[in-house]
């Protein structure tokens, strides 16, 4: 009996691997349009998190670092550089065989302290910041040179009206800090890849002028090889037309489109005049599904997710990846903000590590 016992615990266990193994995954379902990607965070790349670290691994092939390659975390200081989290970062990615991205060497947020200014806390002057910047790309994409397949080189430096930013790369550096960086990033590893990322993309100011600005390095002969199109989304903007019509003009300058950064709020829209005072009625305001998405706010938010994948993959000619920032809704960026426990639903999968509803078609188009 113990044998026969063993024979059918065996043939169980066989049975439940291979019906594991025989799952659809999102990076099979998308495997002929382009690549799926997720943000990933360190308790996720630590094992912290294991069951995000899992999911990661089974349905993406693609990843991106969340924060730990921001210049906070990897140079918080002149002559000290903290790899820990970034090299288990990249060891995740190769373990897995994931085309691994670098996020992000350029941006005004999160920048340590200490890399704009000098002893006094005045601006530094052009040529230190020169220095300062490439010895930090070199350094840093230099360490991961041939392992980190691609690079968002310089983050969100447009406004919406066109113009450029006003951070302290701006004022010192003015537009040429984005070619220096770009040309130092190439230099650092020459078979890598390197993006230009920025949210708000559907808005013409923005468009226009990262499509001048793209243009205009390719003419010089700088190496830009993607531009990343935030997908921070919320159930009533952006315009989908409006979106579309970025993809095609980004497109237009030969350059690969990217969906980065990808979550659609679930909650009401906040708007510049929102009143985020501590009282009973805002807080009820700004976190209205505490316990759970309404039966028909899911249903909402999933069609409008649905319509936004199926423009991906109309465009897919010209899309390379598809990423998501973050593995399950209790990841997201989204929480905690603007007040600290308010709950959001904004990401593929759920608190539960649940696909989503309107990616299931995919899944079972790919099982078949």
């Amino acid at each position: 009996m113990l044998v026969a016992g063993m024979a059918i615990l065996a043939m169980s266990t066989t049975s439940c691997s291979q019906k594991v193994e025989a799952e659809p995954t999102l990076k099979e379902a998308f495997k002929d349009n382009f690549l799926m990607g997720v943000a990933v965070n360190a308790d996720q790349v630590a094992g912290t998190d294991s069951l995000g670290k899992a999911l990661a691994a089974k349905h993406f092939n693609s990843i991106v670092a969340e924060n730990v390659m921001k210049c906070e975390k990897i140079h918080p200081q002149e002559n000290e550089y903290f790899w820990d989290d970034a090299d288990a970062f990249v060891k995740f990615g190769e373990e897995n065989g994931m085309f691994i991205i670098g996020h992000c060497l350029v941006w005004h947020s999160q920048c340590a302290p200490w890399f704009l200014v000098d002893e006094n806390g005045n601006d530094v002057d052009a040529e230190t910041l020169k220095q300062r910047l490439r010895d930090h790309i070199y350094t840093v994409v230099g360490r991961y040179r041939g392992r980190v397949k691609g690079w968002d080189v310089v983050n969100e430096a447009i406004v919406e009206d066109g113009s450029y930013r006003d951070s302290g790369f701006y004022r010192i550096l003015g537009e040429e800090f984005i070619p220096l960086a770009f040309r130092y990033a190439h230099e650092a590893d020459p078979d890598a890849e390197l993006y230009y990322n920025d949210y708000g993309m559907n808005v013409p100011g923005r468009r226009e002028t990262v499509v001048k600005m793209v243009n205009d390095m390719k003419q010089r002969g700088l190496r830009i090889d993607a531009i990343g199109m935030q997908g921070h989304m919320g159930m009533d903007y952006p315009s989908i037309d409006e979106f579309e019509q970025s993809i095609e003009a980004f497109a237009s300058t030969g350059c690969k489109v990217m969906i980065t950064e990808w979550d659609m709020s679930a909650l009401p829209t906040l708007t510049r005049s929102a009143n985020v005072g501590d009282t009973i009625a805002s807080q009820q305001s700004l976190n209205p599904y505490p316990d759970g998405l309404p039966e028909e706010v899911s249903r909402e938010w999933n069609e409008r997710m649905d319509k936004m994948m199926a423009l991906f993959v109309k465009h897919s000619d010209v899309i390379s990846r598809v990423t998501a920032w973050g593995v399950s809704d209790g990841d997201s960026w989204k929480n905690d903000w603007p007040m600290a426990g308010r709950t959001e639903y904004p990401l593929l999968f759920d608190r539960n590590y649940e696909v989503k509803p309107f990616l299931i078609k995919y899944l079972e188009s790919d099982n078949k």
